[in-house]
């Protein structure tokens, strides 16, 4: 064995001191464990607090805390390691409810050496799982998202790489996608993850809905009496975001006028409120959002040229979902536990084939749309996993859409009719032969033969 890789931690805990030798002893032959002992509940957890052991022997009848409470300390305290109760004959029905509190295992006394070993192995190899399963899914969140924002495939982890080198500038940064790409997302992260601005204000500013007349008061603030209904002074979402960062979403909208004005803050980093004549300078990173493409509105005279090249110091664009879809199974996961847990349902999947339908769906309304499309199905769903009688219409029907959109042979588009079909009747009967054969007016062996060519799920003993 290479003396650089340390070897399990097993602690042993009763109040019997012969046995904890015994079973140390026997451990001890096998070379490949270090031993801890403990006579009491107490000590155990004192152990436990100096040094994490990959394994507890917890005997369940020990005076003072018993096993059952010190299980239920080991697993507040950490919740990885292992522990298997050991019981006599008499406490067996004490070991099992052990179980549910989250033992592995349990043995029970006198056992053989065998069993012993054969149990620590196994509850080893568990442990060992476990710790591989949480490396993973560390590594999969510090690789696959930026903030709030999960993806796995190129186009995104691109966005990724390049953000995580501007986090903690001030550089100006233009975001461009279509609805629903999350674009305002990218700005939270990018702002929370700065060192410098984290912790001061995050203002979002959506200028599509405010009228010219108010956007320029909602962004620089205005003096009281400066129009008409201003009853007092009224700070500005500028002001409100000194320090750290203001995003301007749909910046494509804004008038000349009001373009003027951003223009002027970011050259001089001050402004006037409307009606007013003081000179007011914020420190504040701008962070802008469109779907328009502002070079086209451009060359229309829509966007002035000096601001574009103002806010698109540091340009990203973002990946429409379609352009993308190897992230589909990944998003669609994150949302139903996220929505499974805030519904309070235990919806453990999303079934093969609502899997498929949300991979050939084109999703014109991006993450936000799939997000939206995952939230019903868990609203909807019957099971422990999301099925494609869950999701939308729309996502429903492109199944049926393929069919036409093949240049394929007649008989390859009657077979696809055909196995569309039968799909959709296994769904609506629940997968019963009986009543799919009775609903599209066929034998029960034909419905079984076309079934299994076809890969459909079926119910056979009915």
């Amino acid at each position: 064995m290479n003396e650089n890789v340390s070897k399990p931690v097993i602690l042993i805990v009763d109040d019997d001191k012969n046995i904890c030798k015994m079973i140390e002893a026997t451990l001890h032959k096998e070379k490949k464990y270090e031993i801890r002992t403990a006579l009491n509940g107490e000590a155990c957890m004192n152990i436990i607090r100096e040094e994490t052991p990959d394994l507890a022997l917890l005997d369940i009848q020990m005076p003072g805390m018993d096993g059952l409470e010190t299980l239920k300390q080991i697993k507040e305290e950490d919740s990885r390691i292992q522990v298997v109760m050991m019981t006599a004959h008499g406490t067996i029905e004490r070991a099992v409810t052990s179980m549910k509190s989250g033992a592995y295992d349990f043995l029970t006394k006198p056992f053989a050496r065998d069993r012993l070993i054969v149990t620590v192995d196994n509850a080893l190899m568990n442990s060992s799982l476990r710790k591989e399963v949480d490396e993973l899914r560390t590594e999969l969140k510090g690789k696959y998202s930026f903030g709030n924002i999960i993806g796995q495939s190129g186009g995104i982890q691109d966005v990724f790489k390049a953000l995580s080198k501007v986090v903690d500038s001030n550089v100006t940064v233009l975001i461009q996608g279509e609805s629903g790409t999350g674009k305002e997302l990218i700005a939270r992260a990018t702002h929370f993850l700065s060192k410098s601005r984290a912790d001061k204000p995050f203002v979002a500013v959506n200028c599509s809905a405010l009228p010219e007349s108010l956007l320029e008061s909602e962004l620089f603030g205005h003096e009281k009496g400066s129009f008409t209904g201003a009853a007092g002074k009224r700070i500005g979402k500028f002001e409100q975001a000194n320090g750290g960062t203001i995003f301007l979403d749909e910046i494509g909208l804004m008038s000349p006028a009001t373009q003027a004005k951003i223009l002027r803050i970011l050259q001089e980093r001050e402004f006037e409120r409307v009606g007013g004549n003081e000179l007011i300078k914020v420190s504040v990173r701008i962070i802008s959002a469109t779907n328009k493409d502002l070079e086209e509105e451009m060359k229309n005279g829509n966007f002035r040229e000096d601001l574009y090249y103002r806010l698109s110091v540091f340009p990203i664009k973002l990946p429409p979902l379609r352009d993308r879809k190897e992230d589909i199974p990944l998003l669609a996961t994150h949302f139903r536990k996220k929505y499974s847990e805030q519904e309070g349902k235990n919806i453990e999947d999303i079934n093969p084939d609502a899997l498929e339908l949300l991979m050939n769906y084109n999703w014109p309304g991006n993450v936000r749309e799939l997000e939206n499309a995952i939230e019903r199905a868990v609203v909807l769903s019957s099971d422990k996993e999301i099925t494609p009688k869950d999701l939308p219409q729309a996502v429903r029907s492109i199944g049926e859409k393929q069919i036409y959109e093949s240049d394929n042979t007649l008989a390859s588009w009657i077979e696809k009719l055909e196995q569309e079909a039968l799909r959709q009747a296994l769904l609506e009967c629940e997968g019963n032969i009986s009543k799919t054969a009775k609903k599209l007016g066929i034998g029960r062996a034909t419905i079984y033969r076309k079934a299994k060519k076809y890969g459909l799920t079926m119910i056979t003993n009915n």
